[in-house]
């Protein structure tokens, strides 16, 4: 049987991964990342190492939200570890420049 406190590492190492992956996401609209542009408001991985994703988009009516999913699925998918990807869209709290990291608000010009 596997240590508890080493699982716990074990997932919080593989969540450091699946945020470097998702950095490398880019909104096709904006320079800036998916995570950093504040998308992604949940990343859940359970024991098997399945990854539950709640995010975003910019505007509800995306005309390339596939494209923005499909792209995030095939990252996180690739990080090493990872067994499966789920993302849900959600619309609540509606995103605003708000959610966006001081990096992403300094990338557009925003600070």
């Amino acid at each position: 049987m596997q240590d508890p406190s080493s699982n716990k590492k074990n997932k919080t190492l593989l969540e450091a991964k699946i945020v470097m992956a998702l950095r490398n996401v880019y909104d096709p609209e904006i320079p800036v990342n998916v995570y950093d542009l504040g998308l992604i408001y949940e990343i859940a991985v359970d024991n098997d190492h399945k990854v539950d994703l709640k995010m975003t988009l910019t505007a509800p009516n995306c005309p390339i939200a596939d494209e923005v999913v499909d792209s995030i699925v095939t990252a996180v998918r690739d990080v090493p570890g990872v067994t499966d990807v789920a993302v849900e869209l959600v619309f609540e709290p509606e995103w605003s420049k708000d959610m966006m990291s001081d990096e992403a608000k300094l990338e557009l010009g925003l600070l």
